[in-house]
């Protein structure tokens, strides 16, 4: 059988058809990436993924939404879509559905990755632990957090967290500065201020302002390309502040997890994976006081599937429908 997969986040929808194997495993096909601001609904872009298909699309949909799923009217966190569940499927002609949030997508995939797609991070080079919590992290267009949790048996449960909205804790001058600047702009400023593709863009600004440069107007995607290429050493310092704050905000959520390992996930994570490895994402993980040893034990990975949330919310949807 086959089944669409679906993974919109706040600036791409990802669209995919899964075909299901006879021991229920799946496997991808191509998949077409379509961007949120190109399109006034959900069921625009859907109807966009029928014509590039060119035809009928299977009967049953899988979908992962970047936003808290329950009630009548989903609304996305980071982009204007909105989507109610109770017309899923007179809207996309369907028979079955699976929604749920995307990190809870992600953290499916995380739970049924197998070792060469969990590519060494930071800590002790080992695999990650058959039981306990993992907590799933990934920058992107915001800040996606689940956890999952393993019984060391083959049995995993996935619980969907808004973890990217805690708020931001910074740890030094710089951070307290970029603090200020953010407050100026927001009431209440979370990590997903901070930790997430388009932040870049304040972090820049705020170091730009400390130095007494001026403000140029930039993008977040140049910005990032100018940063890890190195020809901005500017830009450079502030993807390596990006990296630090990530370490941070990771090591926070895992000692709130009870987690005995960690997975950093998203485009943006696999995208700068090896200034990561060279940047101090690892201290700060780390640099939690008296829990410094037990932080340094913890074994933190970056999957490198390259589509972890179509992947992820198939495997929700064979859970839940028991195919």
């Amino acid at each position: 059988m086959q089944i669409v997969a679906v993974d919109i986040g706040g600036t791409h929808a990802r669209f995919a058809l899964a075909r299901i194997g006879a021991d229920g495993g799946a496997i991808l096909g191509d998949p077409v990436t379509l961007q949120t601001k190109d399109f006034a609904s959900f069921q625009t872009a859907w109807e966009r993924f029928v014509e590039i298909q060119g035809g009928d699309l299977p009967d049953a949909a899988a979908i992962a939404v970047a936003g808290p799923v329950g009630g009548e009217v989903i609304r996305f966190t980071n982009n204007p879509w909105i989507l109610r569940p109770g017309r899923i499927k007179e809207k996309l002609k369907v028979e079955r559905f699976t929604l749920v949030n995307d990190f809870e997508a992600v953290a499916h995939a995380v739970a049924k990755a197998p070792p060469d797609q969990l590519e060494h991070l930071s800590g002790p080079d080992v695999p990650l632990p058959e039981s306990g919590t993992i907590s799933v992290i990934g920058p992107g267009t915001g800040l996606g957090v689940a956890h999952l949790w393993r019984d060391g048996q083959g049995a995993y449960r996935v619980q969907a967290t808004e973890g990217g909205h805690i708020d931001f804790a910074p740890l030094d001058a710089i951070e307290d500065n970029l603090l200020a600047r953010l407050r100026r702009q927001h009431r209440r400023v979370s990590v997903e201020r901070v930790v997430s593709g388009p932040a870049i863009v304040d972090i820049y600004q705020s170091l730009a302002a400390l130095e007494g440069r001026a403000l140029a107007e930039c993008d977040d995607r140049s910005l990032w390309e100018r940063g890890v290429s190195g020809e901005d050493s500017l830009a450079a310092a502030a993807v390596d502040r990006f990296c630090l704050s990530l370490g941070s905000v990771s090591g926070d959520l895992a000692l709130a997890h009870g987690a005995s390992g960690v997975v950093i996930a998203g485009g943006l994570g696999y995208r700068i994976r090896e200034t990561l490895l060279k940047s101090g994402f690892a201290e700060r993980f780390c640099a939690k006081g008296r829990y410094e040893s037990l932080m340094a034990a913890m074994p933190v990975k970056l999957i490198i599937h390259p589509q972890p949330g179509l992947y992820g919310v198939v495997m929700a949807y064979l859970r839940e429908h028991a195919v």
